[in-house]
């Protein structure tokens, strides 16, 4: 099928930036989990005489130069497989569904988090009384017996 670049744009944006910064986290915990497992042989620069990167402040290092390849390569499979058929069939469709919604005035969105914070205070107050009630009452029955 074929699909105008405009079709589900947004929600493909959305669901690629989503997934790409887990993949940079992942990708971040590597690199200090090769560090730290392979010791000196994963940590030392591969460029003698260069430190640090500028403006990053990392050393290019066996470790940085794994990671970064996971997170380039990550990066363009999650671009092909959110371009598939399907995902991309599913994404045009998620788009149309959130164009029907009625969202929310602001009003009608504030109105409505006071009165669910207003609900949860009473429930804790409700839920805190009963609690210490039902514990004086446990308290008297058990230093009876």
């Amino acid at each position: 099928m074929v699909y105008r670049k405009d079709q589900g744009r947004m929600v493909r944006m959305a669901a690629f930036w989503s997934l790409a910064i887990l993949l940079f986290y992942g990708c971040v915990s590597l690199h200090t989990h090769l560090g730290v497992a392979f010791g000196e042989s994963m940590t030392k620069t591969l460029v003698p005489g260069f430190d640090r990167i500028p403006l990053f402040g990392m050393v290019p290092n066996g470790s940085l130069l794994v990671s970064a390849i996971a997170l380039a390569v990550g990066y363009f499979l999650l671009n092909k497989w959110l371009s598939t058929p399907k995902n991309a069939d599913l994404m045009i469709d998620t788009e149309h569904e959130l164009q029907k919604v009625t969202w929310p005035t602001l009003e009608e969105t504030i109105s409505g988090s006071v009165l669910v914070i207003g609900c949860v205070l009473f429930l804790m107050a409700f839920l805190a009384a009963a609690d210490y009630g039902l514990a004086a009452i446990a308290r008297r029955i058990l230093l009876r017996l």
